[in-house]
This record gives C-alpha cells, sequence and structure tokens, in this order.
C-alpha cells in the first residue's frame, strides 16, 4: 500500500511517500481503507518535536511512528477473529490519538478503539475534519459548569481547535467572545461567537471586560497575560504548555491559592467520544470547517501551509 512516511526528525521535506506492507487485522481489529484523513499540529509536533515530553511518546533519536496521521475516514474493509461491532463496508470515522499511522491507504484499529459509523450524508473529507480539533476542545469545555461559566473567551477561532470550542461553547448557551483576523469574521460569527474582537487591530488582553473562562487554543498568550481578563474564580485554558512548560505546573499550583487559575487537562479520547461527535453532528449542532484540500502524493505542501499559522479550521489529505 501507499503510504507517507518518514525515518527522521525534521522540516516537511523528511516526509515521503513510499510503498509499505499493507496490515493484516488481528484478534477484534477491523482495517480500514483510509478514503481521507489530515494534517494537523500533532502530526507537526511529531515530525518536529520541540517538546522533550514529545520525544519520551515519539521516540528520542529517530521516530517511533513511520507513519503520522491521527485523523481517519473510510470504509472496513476486513476483520480480524471476534469482531462483532462493525462489519465489512460501514463508513467509519475517527482518532488514533499517539498510536498514528492514518496517512496510508490502509490502517487497522482495534474494533473498541476511537471509531464509529459516519454521520449521515457526510462526505469522507467533512468526517475526516472532525475528530482531533472537536476532541481536543471537548477535554476543555467538558471541564466547563456552564450553568454558571457563562462567559467564555475563545483566542484563536479559526482553528481547528478554536473553531469547535466556539460551537460546544454555544450549543451550550455560552456568551462567546472570539479572536480572529479581518477576513474570517463573517465565519467565525457563523459558528456562533456572540461577540468577535479582530486580532489584527486590537490585542485581546486589552479588553475591558472579565470571563469566567479564557481558551487559548492557538497556545500564543500566557496566564500572566490573560490573568486581569478572569473573573474572581475564573479558569485559564491552553492548548501549549507555555513558556518553560509553565502551565502543567500552574495548573498543579493555582488551585491551592483559590481564585483564579490555570487548567490543563490532559486529552483523551474514546470510542464513546467519536459516538458523542456524531450525535452532535447529526443534531445540527457542529459542522466542520475546512480549509483547503490535498491529495496525500502532496503531503509536504499541505505540511508546509500548516506550518504557516494560517489555516481555517482544518486541512484534509484525500486519498484515492
Amino acid at each position: 500500500m501507499k503510504a507517507v512516511v518518514f525515518d527522521r526528525f525534521g522540516p516537511p521535506e523528511v516526509l515521503r511517500l513510499d510503498e509499505v506492507p499493507t496490515p493484516t487485522p488481528g484478534e477484534g481489529e477491523v482495517r480500514v481503507r483510509v478514503r481521507a484523513t489530515t494534517v494537523n499540529r500533532t502530526d507537526v509536533g511529531f515530525r518536529d518535536p520541540q517538546y522533550l515530553a514529545v520525544r519520551l511518546v515519539g521516540g528520542f533519536f529517530r521516530p517511533r511512528h513511520r507513519i503520522l496521521g491521527t485523523e481517519l475516514a473510510g470504509e472496513i474493509d476486513a476483520v480480524g477473529p471476534g469482531v462483532t461491532r462493525f462489519r465489512v463496508g460501514e463508513r467509519v470515522f475517527g482518532l488514533r490519538t499517539f498510536l498514528f499511522g492514518t496517512h496510508a491507504e490502509y490502517v487497522c484499529v482495534r474494533e473498541t478503539g476511537s471509531i464509529a459509523t459516519m454521520p449521515a450524508g457526510w462526505s469522507f473529507e467533512q468526517a475526516a475534519a472532525v475528530c482531533d480539533g472537536l476532541m481536543l476542545a471537548s477535554n476543555y469545555t467538558k471541564r466547563v459548569d456552564f450553568a454558571r461559566q457563562r462567559r467564555i473567551l475563545v483566542n484563536g477561532a479559526t482553528g481547528s481547535i478554536g473553531s469547535a470550542a466556539v460551537q460546544l461553547a454555544r450549543h451550550q448557551g455560552a456568551e462567546v467572545t472570539a479572536t480572529c483576523k479581518t477576513s474570517a469574521i463573517d465565519l467565525v460569527r457563523s459558528l456562533g461567537a456572540t461577540t468577535i474582537v479582530d486580532y489584527t487591530k486590537q490585542d485581546f488582553t486589552t479588553l475591558d471586560q472579565t470571563f469566567d473562562v479564557v481558551l487559548d487554543s492557538v497556545g500564543k498568550s500566557t496566564f500572566g497575560r490573560c490573568r486581569r481578563l478572569l473573573a474572581p474564580r475564573g479558569v485559564y485554558y491552553s492548548s501549549e504548555l507555555g513558556p518553560y512548560w509553565q502551565n502543567p505546573l500552574l495548573a498543579l499550583l493555582t488551585p491551592l491559592l483559590g481564585g483564579r487559575r490555570v487548567g490543563f487537562p490532559i486529552p483523551t479520547d474514546s470510542q464513546e467520544d467519536i459516538v458523542a461527535f456524531k450525535q452532535l453532528i447529526e443534531g445540527g449542532h457542529y459542522r466542520a470547517v475546512i480549509d483547503r484540500t490535498y491529495p496525500l502524493d502532496q503531503v509536504v505542501e499541505a505540511t508546509r501551509y500548516v506550518e504557516t499559522g494560517e489555516k481555517i479550521g482544518n486541512v484534509v489529505l484525500t486519498i484515492a
């Protein structure tokens, strides 16, 4: 089968399309013929790791996983012994967080893993562009008590995490303030933001108001800069470790002090999460945001674009 592989850490050019053995599903596994996947920040971070924590998971001196890719949408084309939840021909979507392998024509997944049948009427491209951003955003929003924490600020509302967070918070009835550039204002408003800050004209940290939750979905600010924006018992979340890995440490210390605090939940996902995402989609409460679509053999170009930091939502790879 064709797959995008890499044998050393480095720039996008270390990625190459190659022929590799087609996997065979084992006990309790299904094999998915991948029709669409994505290039996301996780792929970028593991291809050229900047943090020790990433090296611990992804390999110190060379990649532990030769094939990247965490999101998938496709058809089940084979099942292993003992599989009862899925059958050949079903269209599925889901995640392989920290397991990778979806930048390939085929991938094997545990039938109990983070996959589910695709939302009705959705294309493979739409379904592939859902789970990573929605999973990461929901890891924050599920810790918000929307009955009392109703004022939410999302910094970076056009990324895969930010666009998901805006939709999730609005679905819960929150008042959502979101930051974006001028050209994305209409999009972010359509996702549910009630107030928009154009970051090309104003630094959101200078706003003269407070919020119950500040979610920095692009990790470009800090608790120190955002503290004045938080209500007396407000919470700051960031998608990044922060300077000197401060966010996990502050998440341990600030709750002990009372008042404003940092939250830094460790991302997790499960089959139940993917099923919940499907229900959210089919209920009309969530839509995928796709910026660009590339064929698999243009993965280097797709990765370069992701690394510009200018993508809107998701960048999809299609596999014929």
